[in-house]
């Protein structure tokens, strides 16, 4: 056999050679194609490993499983969303009003009296609307104002004891129209009627700019009225005499005193009180907050049987309402 014969044997035999291993791998693919699913998985165990015992058991929702949170026992709310609201202490509440209100004032009446309920769990408070209330004063307050608005020695001399006195909270708006909270000490007698005239100013937007007890300004009226807050009950004389004010038995009221000023004429001589009210002794002009018989405050005190200062004659005193 010459070379060339060679060679063309060698081609033949490599030839049939690929033929045959191109029809083992036609097979092989023809087998594969055919397995059942089943078959397949059951081949090719190490592709695809069976899943855990553990993970089908989180896989599964238990009958009562409805929520991925851990629920509070007794609640159906999730830690995340509870029903009421966080209050400073970290307690939930459930978003209702409390039954003491004033427990969370800023006012030192309010914080000082508390809630207070007679024998029998009988309410002494007396509600005429929503924070528009009165009450006799608590011990707490009762020492508050003791050696301040009312004698720290009081005698047979003195001419109201401290359960004469009540309690008032209210609500008004203020000379930026706000909402805000207010509070007198008054004659028990006089309580009713002014839990009525303030709430009828509230409603009507009447503006005061503040009502604090006396006591915030260590009783002085003067500070009082120069700062321009509202206020009743302080045990003292009338200014210039020695004469008790009807202030010192609860039965009168000053509003809004540097809009309002006093003015007295001893010897002759016009005083006006406080300082730096002077412009707003003459009633002849118009400005805000002032009093008069077309305001609605003075109209409402006169409804109710009390007296103006700004119809007296031998002084006017346009910022008080007292009754007898």
């Amino acid at each position: 056999m010459n070379r060339l014969d060679k060679v063309k044997l060698l081609k033949a035999i490599g030839t049939l050679t690929l033929l045959t291993l191109g029809v083992i791998l036609l097979t092989k693919i023809h087998q594969r194609n055919s397995l059942t699913l089943d078959e397949y998985a059951r081949q090719n165990a190490a592709l695809h490993p069976t899943q855990s015992t553990e993970d089908e058991d989180l896989a599964k929702p238990t009958p009562d499983d409805d929520s991925s949170a851990e629920q509070i026992p007794g609640s159906t709310d999730s830690p995340e969303h509870p029903s009421g609201s966080t209050d400073s202490t970290g307690q939930v509440s459930d978003g209702t009003t409390p039954a003491n209100p004033a427990s969370d004032s800023s006012l030192i009446g309010a914080t000082l009296n508390g809630s207070i309920f007679a024998e029998g769990d009988e309410p002494l408070r007396v509600t005429y609307a929503d924070a528009f209330y009165y009450e006799p004063l608590s011990d707490d307050l009762k020492r508050y104002i003791t050696g301040v608005s009312y004698p720290s020695a009081p005698d047979a001399a003195v001419a109201i004891t401290l359960d004469e006195l009540s309690y008032l909270h209210l609500l008004h708006v203020d000379f930026e129209g706000n909402v805000a909270e207010g509070e007198l000490i008054c004659n028990s007698a006089i309580a009713q009627d002014l839990v009525e005239i303030f709430y009828e100013l509230y409603e009507n937007e009447y503006q005061i700019e503040k009502i604090l007890l006396i006591d915030v300004y260590d009783g002085d009226d003067t500070a009082s009225m120069e700062d321009n807050n509202t206020s009743c009950f302080n045990y003292r004389t009338v200014e210039g005499s020695d004469s008790l004010s009807r202030h010192a038995l609860g039965l009168a009221v000053d509003i809004n005193p540097f809009y309002n000023p006093y003015v007295t004429y001893p010897d002759g001589v016009e005083t006006i009180s406080p300082a730096g009210s002077e412009s707003y002794a003459d009633r002849g002009t118009n400005f805000p907050y002032k009093i008069d018989e077309d305001d609605l405050c003075y109209k409402l005190f006169r409804q109710h049987g009390f007296t103006w200062g700004g119809n007296w004659n031998s002084c006017k005193d346009y910022q008080h309402f007292q009754k007898k």
